[in-house]
């Protein structure tokens, strides 16, 4: 093996890096700019693959010859346009919302665990606890809810003197235990 290729670069490789890498990054702005931060937010499963989408094209085009710096750029506009439309669809078409969206779960209510959701978001009872001791809970009896969001995020509420709004929470698995004095749930 000649390992002299992974320590060298010549000034060609250098000078057609630096100028992917400005074209990338200049036509990234410009697409952001004209689709929207959007584009970038990290609300459903379809912007997780947005996100890892570019970041493999900039990659790929930055480093190789192959793609080139246009095709870099085609293929980016794509995913944008397909960001936009889906995001489109999402908004106006309940039932392909549904299919493209993660549903949100209630993992935990009134200090109680919810097992089945915890099970079917293939969590454990460390991975909540970890959560709650980043938000400085000292005591399950402080948490009204956790719900794991359509990103994969763990949303911690805090138990308090204000009434919850159901609006606020009716789009989540389950959402009817927080509403429930005893929360409980098997």
């Amino acid at each position: 093996m000649d390992e002299s290729k992974w320590f060298s670069i010549d000034l060609t490789q250098v000078l057609g890096i630096a100028l992917s890498a400005v074209g990338i990054y200049f036509g990234l702005m410009l697409f952001t700019r004209l689709m929207g931060l959007r584009s970038f937010a990290k609300i459903s499963s379809h912007d997780f693959a947005m996100t890892v989408g570019v970041g493999s094209i900039l990659a790929s085009t930055v480093l190789s010859k192959s793609p080139s710096l246009m095709q870099g750029l085609v293929a980016m506009a794509m995913l944008f346009v397909l960001q936009a439309l889906v995001s489109m669809l999402r908004r106006n078409v309940k039932p392909l919302k549904d299919l493209i969206d993660n549903e949100p779960l209630v993992l935990m209510a009134h200090g109680e665990y919810h097992w089945d959701n915890i099970k079917s978001a293939n969590l454990a009872k460390s991975d909540i606890q970890e959560v709650l001791r980043k938000n400085g809970l000292k005591s399950k009896s402080e948490v009204f809810a956790v719900v794991m969001e359509t990103t994969g995020d763990m949303s911690v509420i805090k138990q308090n003197d204000v009434a919850p709004d159901p609006d606020l929470f009716d789009d989540i698995r389950d959402f009817e235990v927080l509403f429930t004095p005893s929360g409980s749930h098997n």
